[in-house]
C-alpha cells in the first residue's frame, strides 16, 4: 500500500442520497483510502446523517441542481450517463469505483488503473426491463419512448463495463451476470456484513434469552422489492409482522396492511438490532445480488426466509439457517412461512452465526486490498 499512498486515489459512487447496504460497503472501502477524494452523482448530506463526513467530496453538475429537482434526481435517468462521463479524473493514477449501475462508466486516462467493484449489472435495462415498463406504467407512445431509451442504456452500460481494468462482483451470482451481460470475468470479493453486530452485540449478553414474538421485513419500500407481497402473505396468515424502511411505496402498503402489521419507518442502528434480536424470522421477498440483510439478521441467531434466487443461495441453508420458497407470490410465501413455523424450534443460533463469520469486514478489506495491489 506504501506505493499507492503515494499516488493520487479517487473514489466514485453512484449516489450518496440514501444509507443501504451498497453504501455501508463504500464506507469500508473508503477506510482503506482516508485521504482519497469521493465523487458522486448526487450527494444528500442530511440524509448521510454525518457518515463521510470531512471527506472531500465531489459531485456531478447533477448534484448542483435546486434543491427541488434534486430531490426528483430519477427524472433525469437519460442524463446519467453523461454526468458520470463528466467526471475529471486526469490527476489520478488510481480510481476504484463502487457501482450498482453507473460509475463504471468514468473516463480514465491511459495510465490510469481503474477498478470497479460492482453491486450489480444495470437491473432495469437488462434482466427486469419489462418488469420495469410494466411498474412505469408505459403504454402506447411512452412505451416505444421508454423502450428506445433502454436500449440505449443497454449499449452504454456494455460499453461502460469495458472501461474499468479489473471488474469485482459481490457475489457469484453478480458475477454470473457479469459474464452474461458483458462478456467479461469477474472476481467476487464479498461484502462485509457484521459491522452491526459488532457494534451492538454488547446489548444482548448471552446469559439472557431473546423473546422472538413477530416477523421481520427490512427493506427499501420500493416496488422492485416485493413487499406487498409480503404484506398480503401476513393478512392471509394473520401473525404479527414488522415493516423496516421507507421508500415510495410506503404509503401503498399501509393501505393494504392488516391490523397485525406494523411500520417503523426509519430505525438508527441499535433500535434495528433489537429488532433483529426479538424477530421469529426475516422475510426476504426480492431477487438481490448478494442479500445483506440476510447475513445481518443470521448474525443475530435470526433465521431468513427468502426467495430462492440470487445472491442468497450462497448465504442461505435450507433448513438450517432459514427456509427458500420459489416465487414472490402471496400464497407462495406463506406456505414457505407455515414450512418454518413446523421447524421452528430446529434452528441453532450458533449455526446461523457461524455460517455467516466470514462475511467480516476485516476479510472484505483483506480480500480488496490484495486485489488492488496485484
Amino acid at each position: 500500500m506504501n506505493e499507492q499512498r503515494r499516488q493520487k486515489v479517487a473514489l466514485v459512487h453512484d449516489f450518496l442520497v440514501a444509507y443501504g447496504g451498497a453504501e455501508r460497503v463504500f464506507e469500508s472501502l473508503c477506510e482503506l483510502y482516508p485521504d482519497a477524494p469521493i465523487y458522486t452523482l448526487i450527494y444528500d448530506e442530511e440524509r448521510m446523517q454525518g457518515r463521510f463526513e470531512g471527506r472531500e467530496i465531489q459531485v456531478s453538475w447533477l448534484g448542483k441542481l435546486p434543491l427541488f429537482l434534486r430531490k426528483r434526481y430519477r427524472l433525469f435517468l437519460p442524463f446519467f450517463p453523461a454526468a458520470v462521463e463528466s467526471f475529471d479524473l486526469r490527476e489520478f493514477d488510481f480510481v476504484v469505483t463502487s457501482s450498482g449501475a453507473w460509475s463504471k462508466g468514468i473516463i480514465t486516462r491511459l495510465n490510469t488503473r481503474n477498478v470497479a467493484y460492482l453491486h450489480s449489472p444495470m437491473r432495469y435495462a437488462w434482466d427486469y426491463h419489462e418488469s420495469y415498463l410494466h411498474e412505469l406504467g408505459a403504454r402506447g407512445r411512452r412505451s416505444i419512448f421508454t423502450r428506445m431509451l433502454l436500449s440505449y442504456l443497454r449499449i452504454w452500460d456494455a460499453q461502460a463495463a469495458l472501461r474499468p481494468d479489473l471488474l469485482i462482483a459481490n457475489s457469484h451470482f453478480t458475477a454470473k451476470r457479469i459474464k452474461k451481460y458483458y462478456r467479461r470475468e469477474a472476481e467476487v470479493v464479498y461484502p462485509g456484513a457484521l459491522d452491526l453486530w459488532e457494534t451492538t452485540k454488547h446489548l444482548f449478553p448471552e446469559a439472557v434469552k431473546s423473546e422472538r414474538s413477530y416477523f421481520l421485513v427490512v427493506s427499501r419500500l420500493t416496488r422492485s422489492k416485493k413487499i406487498d407481497t409480503v404484506v398480503e402473505a401476513f393478512n392471509k396468515l394473520a401473525l404479527p409482522l414488522k415493516v423496516v424502511g421507507n421508500g415510495p411505496e410506503q404509503e401503498n402498503l399501509q393501505k393494504i396492511a392488516g391490523k397485525d402489521i406494523h411500520f417503523t419507518g426509519f430505525v438508527d442502528d441499535e433500535a434495528l438490532a433489537r429488532l433483529y434480536r426479538g424477530a421469529r424470522a426475516v422475510i426476504f421477498p426480492s431477487e438481490e445480488d448478494f442479500g445483506m440483510v440476510a447475513v445481518e439478521a443470521l448474525s443475530f441467531g435470526t433465521p431468513v426466509i427468502a426467495l430462492e434466487y440470487g445472491g442468497i443461495q450462497e448465504i442461505v441453508t435450507p433448513g438450517e439457517t432459514g427456509e427458500f420458497f420459489h416465487a414472490p407470490a402471496p400464497e407462495i410465501i406463506a406456505e414457505g412461512v407455515r414450512r418454518f413455523l413446523v421447524r421452528e424450534g430446529t434452528y441453532s443460533e450458533e449455526k446461523m452465526q457461524l455460517s455467516v463469520a466470514q462475511f467480516t469486514k476485516e476479510n472484505f478489506q483483506k480480500q480488496l486490498r490484495t486485489l488492488l495491489e496485484s
